[in-house]
């Protein structure tokens, strides 16, 4: 079964770095950690898409988590992750072999991320195959796991 993963964190301030130079950086909203697998099609970045910008873990008035990153107005720091799909049950050293090509897996990640901007919302991104320093302000801590075929 192949599934887009992300891990969404919501967040006071997020920031992504690449040679000591900050090339994406929010205030108030999430951060989503986007892996691709093979397989994986446009449809599983709508999903997921979808439920980064609706999702409800943003406080109302009342204390509850009733609220949405759009609902708060609030921006989304995208950055590509292919370590997320990591498979460590044997041996010590991760397995990535079910991540997705570079190439397929760059469209989906920027397609992710015109789909969340459809919504009226800011998003900034880290640069793809690069190494990148993230801070990552995680308010709560709110750490949500999604996947596009709903395993988790």
């Amino acid at each position: 079964m192949k599934k887009l993963r992300a891990v969404v964190q919501r967040v006071s301030c997020s920031e992504v770095c690449v040679d000591n130079n900050t090339i994406g950086k929010i205030d108030n909203g999430i951060n989503v950690l986007l892996g691709v697998e093979e397989g994986d099609t446009i449809d599983d970045a709508k999903y997921i898409a979808d439920k980064c910008v609706n999702l409800r873990i943003f406080e109302d008035g009342d204390g509850k988590l009733n609220l949405s990153v759009k609902d708060v107005g609030g921006s989304i720091l995208a950055i590509s992750q292919f370590t997320l799909l990591g498979d460590c049950r044997k041996g010590r050293r991760p397995s990535f072999i079910t991540a997705a090509k570079p190439d397929v897996a760059f469209k989906l990640y920027k397609s992710f991320i015109e789909l969340c901007s459809s919504y009226g919302i800011k998003v900034e991104e880290g640069k793809f195959q690069a190494n990148m320093s993230v801070r990552i302000d995680n308010e709560g801590p709110v750490t949500i796991l999604l996947d596009s075929k709903k395993v988790f």
